[in-house]
């Protein structure tokens, strides 16, 4: 198993894939229902090809997550997850991971810990990359550079109404991949994804040979690989794994159900 991948590991994983092989990218949130699970799903998520995967810190005030991933970062929290607690939990598992972790926080909690300890702290528990929402591109500077002398690569959001010049900066500073946001507003579930995203791949891909990863609002097979067909590097599926987790009757059968459904969605995703 890798213990360290060095530097820029993410974005040679996406590189590296099969021509026409899409890279599957799950979320969940750490801590829901209890970190004990989230070690498990993490292993899950991994053996069932996942080719990186994206964990959720939760925290109070998750603007850029729907109902769901919110209502999961809630109980996490009444039960007491810390960001603290689950880099302990990563420490112990990544080294039975072959795919690499990104870590999805506020900018919050970073700014609590000072961003030198922060980027110390992820970089000792194993974490390959970090996504911050809530963190505009002009304010980007201290992370960018904390990030870099960590190895950490920081992946940065572009949505469907970001302007073509900021888009164009965004995709010059993001590491690991591109983030292509589907939909305008939060995470969740939704009956159809955005068309306009065909057209953004394709402006995106001509001013950057870095892989693009589409996320926010897939949630079936059909959906994935739809996005797929346009020229997506990567598929970011998150509010319909947590659902998995959350409407199950016991962890275990949460567990049971995240992995069929990984698989559905990896048999319909070259």
């Amino acid at each position: 198993m890798h213990m360290f991948f060095g530097k820029g590991f993410i974005m040679r994983r996406l590189s590296n894939l099969e021509n026409f092989q899409t890279a599957f990218i799950p979320f969940i949130t750490a801590g829901d229902p209890d970190l004990a699970t989230t070690a498990k799903a993490l292993k899950i998520l991994d053996s069932c090809g996942s080719d990186v995967i994206e964990l959720g810190v939760p925290y109070s005030d998750p603007l850029a997550d729907g109902p769901v991933i919110q209502a999961a970062a809630y109980r996490a929290l009444k039960k007491g997850t810390t960001l603290i607690s689950v880099l302990a939990m990563l420490k112990e598992v990544i080294p039975e991971l072959s795919c690499p972790i990104v870590l999805f926080t506020y900018c919050n909690p970073i700014l609590k810990l000072g961003v030198p300890n922060f980027m110390a702290n992820i970089k000792q528990a194993g974490v390959h990359g970090l996504v911050v929402p809530d963190l505009p591109l002009e304010e980007t500077t201290l992370l960018r550079s904390e990030a870099t002398l960590h190895n950490i690569e920081l992946v940065l959001l572009t949505t469907p109404t970001t302007p073509t010049e900021r888009m164009k900066e965004i995709t010059k500073a993001s590491e690991g991949f591109v983030y292509l946001v589907s939909a305008v507003g939060v995470t969740g579930a939704r009956s159809n994804v955005n068309l306009r995203v065909e057209n953004l791949l394709q402006e995106i891909k001509q001013v950057t040979d870095k892989p693009v990863a589409v996320g926010f609002g897939i949630s079936t097979p059909e959906q994935a690989k739809q996005i797929a067909g346009w020229g997506a590097d990567g598929v970011i599926i998150g509010s319909a794994i947590v659902r998995q987790l959350s409407e199950a009757a016991s962890p275990e059968e949460g567990l049971k159900r995240i992995e069929e459904y990984v698989k559905s969605i990896k048999a319909a995703v070259p």
